[in-house]
C-alpha cells in the first residue's frame, strides 16, 4: 500500500483550503467595483446616532450586495461617496480612507457609519468566497459563544428571575445601579446602599454554579463607585461595568487600585486610540467595545489582538441585531475569554432581517451561511438616500508603495 500524502490524510475539506495557487486563482471571485450605497431607516431603531439600528447596503457591479447597520444619513453619505468606484475587497484600504478621508479624524458618531459601511464590506467578501466572514478572520477558536442577558424578562422577584435567566441557559443575569422613582431625584448614597440589596437577592438566585454582573451606567461619582464596589466583593460578580464616567479614562488608575472586582469598561468608546491604554496598562479585565461603534469588524479586530496581548477579556455591547450576528464573527475567531449581551431572552426578531443570528439556549451558534449570515427583506423599511456618486473634499497623499498617509 502507497503510503497517503499528509494533505490526504487531511481529508477533502482541508485539501480544497491547500490547494495549488493556480486552483486557488480560478475560484477567486471576479474583481469588483462598488456602484452603490443605500441607507434605509428602521422604524425600530433607538433614536441615537451611535446606537442605531438603521440599515446599510453596498452594491457592486458582479451583483453582490452587502449589509451593514448603524449610522446616520449625513455621516453615511459623506462616507460612502469616498468609495464608489473602489474595489471592496480592499476593506483595510477603503477604511483608512474614510477615517483619513476628511482630514479631521472622525468623532464616534461618525465612526458609527463607517463601522456600519465596513460590516457590509465584509459581508460582499463573505459572499463573494462563499465562505462566513469568521473563515476570512482565521477561522472558528470556540463551538458557541456564551451570552449574558440585560433586562430578562421578570419572573416574579429578583431572586426568582435571576434564577430563571440562569435556567435558561444564559452564562450570568445582568443588573444595574438602582434608579430613583419616577420625578424623584438620584441620591447615590441611598441608590449603593438599595443596589446592594438588591445584589444579594441576585446572588442567591443564580446559585454557586451561575454568575451575575452589575453596570454602573457611570451614574456613581468617583467615592460611591469605590464604594458599592466594596460592599459587592464578597457576592463575586462575574464584571463590574462602566464605574464612573467615561470622558476620562485615565481615572481608572485610580479605581484599580481601590477596586478588586473585574471591571469591564468601553461601551461608551469608539476607535483603538480610546481603550488602548486601558488595556496596555491592565486598568481593565474586560473590553466593552462592540460593532459597529470602533469602526466596523476592521478597528475591533485590531482591538481584540491588543486584548489578546494584555490578557484581557471581550464583553461587547449590544447595538443591533446585525451588529450582533457581526460580533458571533469577531468574537468567535478570538481565543480569550468572550462573554456576549443579549437584550432580554434573545426572542425578539425583527421583520427586515428574516435571517440573522442563531441563538438558543442562551447562547451564540456560528452558522456555515456565507458573509455575515444575514438576509435583508428591505420592505418594512424606509429608503432615505442613495450614493451613486463619487467625492472626495481632500487630496488623498499615498506613500511610494501605494498606501495611504494623510494630507
Amino acid at each position: 500500500m502507497k503510503r497517503r500524502s499528509f494533505l490526504q490524510s487531511l481529508g477533502a475539506g482541508s485539501v480544497a483550503l491547500a490547494a495549488p495557487a493556480s486552483a486557488g486563482a480560478a475560484s477567486a471571485p471576479p474583481p469588483m467595483k462598488i456602484t452603490r450605497l443605500r441607507f434605509y431607516h428602521n422604524p425600530a431603531s433607538r433614536p441615537m446616532i451611535n446606537q442605531s439600528f438603521h440599515i446599510v447596503t453596498i452594491e457592486t457591479d458582479q451583483g453582490i450586495t452587502g449589509v451593514g447597520e448603524g449610522g446616520s444619513q449625513d455621516t453615511i453619505e459623506q462616507c460612502g461617496a469616498m468609495i464608489i468606484g473602489e474595489d471592496p475587497s480592499r476593506i483595510e484600504h477603503l477604511w483608512q480612507m474614510m477615517f483619513r478621508g476628511y482630514f479631521y479624524p472622525p468623532g464616534r458618531e461618525k465612526l458609527h457609519s463607517l463601522g456600519a459601511i465596513d460590516l457590509a464590506l465584509w459581508d460582499i467578501k463573505g459572499k463573494a468566497l462563499g465562505v462566513p466572514v469568521y473563515e476570512l478572520l482565521g477561522g472558528l477558536s470556540r463551538d458557541h459563544l456564551e451570552c449574558y442577558s440585560t433586562g430578562f424578562p421578570g419572573k416574579g422577584s429578583l431572586k426568582e428571575t435571576a434564577r430563571a435567566c440562569i435556567e435558561a441557559g444564559f452564562r450570568a443575569y445582568r443588573h444595574g445601579v438602582a434608579e430613583p422613582p419616577p420625578e424623584g431625584s438620584f441620591n447615590p448614597r441611598q441608590m449603593v446602599r438599595k443596589t446592594f440589596e438588591e445584589c444579594l437577592q441576585i446572588r442567591e438566585g443564580v446559585g454557586k454554579e451561575g454568575d451575575w454582573a452589575i453596570d454602573y451606567h457611570t451614574r456613581l461619582d468617583l467615592p460611591d463607585a469605590i464604594r458599592l464596589s466594596t460592599l459587592l466583593e464578597p457576592l463575586e460578580p462575574y464584571f463590574a461595568e462602566d464605574l464612573v464616567r467615561s470622558e476620562n479614562p485615565g481615572i481608572y488608575r485610580e479605581l484599580r487600585k481601590q477596586v478588586k472586582l473585574p471591571l469591564a469598561v468601553g461601551e461608551q468608546f469608539g476607535s483603538k486610540w480610546d481603550i488602548n491604554e486601558l488595556i496596555e496598562q491592565h486598568l481593565i479585565d474586560y473590553a466593552r467595545v462592540s460593532l459597529p461603534n470602533v469602526g466596523g469588524i476592521t478597528e475591533f479586530m485590531k482591538i481584540a489582538a491588543l486584548c489578546e496581548t494584555h490578557y484581557v477579556g471581550l464583553i461587547p455591547h449590544f447595538t443591533g441585531p446585525v451588529s450582533e450576528a457581526a460580533l458571533v464573527h469577531a468574537c468567535g475567531v478570538f481565543s480569550g475569554p468572550v462573554l456576549m449581551e443579549i437584550l432580554g431572552d434573545g426572542s425578539r426578531r425583527e421583520r427586515h432581517l428574516p435571517e440573522v443570528y442563531d441563538f438558543r439556549q442562551g447562547k451564540m451558534w456560528p452558522n456555515r451561511r456565507p458573509g455575515l449570515g444575514v438576509t435583508l427583506d428591505a420592505k418594512p423599511l424606509q429608503l432615505v438616500a442613495e450614493i451613486t456618486e463619487r467625492s472626495r473634499p481632500i487630496p488623498m497623499f499615498h506613500r511610494p508603495d501605494g498606501s495611504i498617509t494623510n494630507w
